[in-house]
């Protein structure tokens, strides 16, 4: 099934260059644009499905010199340490293709609303949550993404009670997604005294950003009110009533913004929120059927469930939802986010697989 799809992208790298050489497309800004991104992911699929047949060439040429009566114990041992190198290369570029051909869905090209608050814990939960905001923001640096912090409101140690922000850049939404939940840390806290281990949470949701004309929002519906900023401990940062919090009324949502000095920049970013939450909220309802479903064979993102455990004394991640578990927490924890969200597509490829040969044998 996985050779077949990656054979329908190669077979559709030639139709886009055909197109690409169109002058009409030329012609044509916006499409060209899309068809250069999609070019640039087909090109990418091809590139590594080279590399995982060349692997496979190479793992089959040393399995046969390992067969041979002629190999000596020193070469035996130079070919099996080759042969693990290879296949854990097989491997990560088996998951990584797995991921990229995964089908779309049609909020995986959107602009992502990050928004993270500290959970059970106390003033250890916060600080996690500080950690977690830095997590993101380094992955999104190697990515070339741009982060851009809306609303914050942190502690006097420097933890982060919630912030929210957005993240910018190419599949932001897909490779983020599955991040919305609860986020357990194990470890003992800079505030325990008697050296303890203690279990704290943060909650992380991931919103797609929605384009203006997508949610209509009556203005009658608002209710708009202007504050000072604080800081940590409550303190006033701005003499100014700069910060911005807006209700939207028949949804009772709450939405505020406090990290810029203007109160019409706050205003903005603020209404980036809100529509972002009311898609979201648009969006569960027509697809409360299909989450149902979804729900009946992994937990879902919903904030509600615990997704993930970061396990200091093991060095340990453990993702709940697919029992994947990386002994690198201190990478990971420093941006290093991309073999963990590689298994999680690979996983939900797994996922569509199974789902299409079940669908496939009810038509039969």
């Amino acid at each position: 099934m996985l050779s077949q799809i990656i054979e329908k992208y190669i077979n559709r790298k030639n139709e886009l260059e055909k197109l690409m050489a169109d002058p009409a497309v030329i012609g044509d800004r916006q499409k060209y644009q899309q068809l250069t991104k999609e070019y640039s992911l087909v090109d990418e699929i091809q590139k590594i499905y080279n590399e995982i047949s060349r692997v496979e060439n190479e793992i089959k040429s040393n399995e046969e010199l390992l067969a041979s009566d002629e190999a000596d114990e020193e070469f035996i041992e130079l070919v099996e340490n080759e042969l693990v190198e290879l296949r854990g290369r097989q491997k990560k570029l088996n998951v990584k293709i797995k991921g990229l051909v995964l089908p779309k869905d049609k909020n995986d090209d959107r602009n992502t609303i990050i928004e993270i608050r500290a959970g059970t814990g106390g003033e250890e939960a916060a600080l996690f949550a500080s950690e977690l905001y830095r997590m993101y923001s380094k992955y999104a640096e190697t990515q070339g993404w741009k982060v851009e912090p809306m609303d914050t409101n942190t502690t006097d140690l420097g933890g982060i009670k919630e912030i929210i922000f957005s993240v910018t850049g190419e599949s932001v939404h897909k490779k983020l997604k599955y991040e919305s939940g609860v986020h357990r840390v194990q470890r003992v806290p800079v505030t325990e005294s008697s050296g303890r281990l203690h279990t704290s949470a943060v909650t992380v949701a991931v919103l797609p950003e929605a384009e203006i004309v997508e949610v209509e929002i009556d203005l009658k519906d608002l209710r708009i009110d202007t504050y000072r900023s604080s800081g940590p401990g409550g303190q006033s940062v701005n003499t100014m009533d700069s910060a911005v919090r807006i209700t939207h009324l028949p949804t009772k949502i709450v939405v505020q913004c406090q990290d810029e000095k203007s109160q019409l920049k706050n205003k903005t970013k603020a209404m980036r929120v809100l529509r972002a939450r009311l898609l979201e909220k648009m969006e569960s309802e027509q697809n409360k059927e299909i989450v149902e479903a979804r729900r009946a064979q992994i937990s879902t993102g919903d904030r509600s469930v615990k997704i993930r455990t970061y396990n200091y004394p093991q060095n340990r991640v453990t993702d709940h939802r697919y029992n994947i578990s990386l002994y690198d927490l201190e990478n990971i924890l420093n941006g290093a986010l991309g073999a963990l969200i590689n298994e999680i597509l690979a996983y939900n490829f797994k996922l569509f697989i199974d789902e299409s040969f079940k669908s496939k044998s009810n038509q039969a």
